[in-house]
């Protein structure tokens, strides 16, 4: 069986994504050449920079610098955040989601993705 990039995604309990992590290597190819590291890559980096310059939200990441194949990434989805970051903060995190499913449904065995609630 191939290794995998796992996916979770965390629901508050208003239904807004408040974390995710992102575990594993695809090896969906040669290193330098895996097409599904590449995209889980882009997406998860894009994100994570687009939260910064377009909600100005400053999350916390927690990554495996040692071996890779490891990003958690957080925000406090609190009063201190206007509407407008909450906002664009969520359709970030909603199009990385959506992103990772659309690699998921052509890729399976190499990505696995799911959400989870937090209670």
């Amino acid at each position: 069986m191939p290794k995998l990039i796992k996916g979770t995604f965390t629901r508050n309990q208003a239904g807004l994504i408040s974390e995710f992590t992102l575990t594993g290597h695809a090896e969906a190819g040669p290193y330098g050449s895996d097409i599904v590291c590449a995209a889980v890559s882009a997406l998860a980096i894009s994100t994570v920079n687009s939260l910064d310059a377009l909600a100005g939200v400053i999350p916390n990441i927690e990554t495996n610098d040692d071996e890779g194949g490891y990003l958690h990434v957080s925000m406090e989805i609190n009063d201190s955040l206007t509407q407008e970051q909450m906002n664009i903060s969520q359709i970030l995190l909603e199009h990385l989601l959506l992103g990772l499913q659309s690699i998921e449904k052509d890729y399976l065995d190499f990505i696995e993705v799911q959400t989870e609630s937090k209670s």
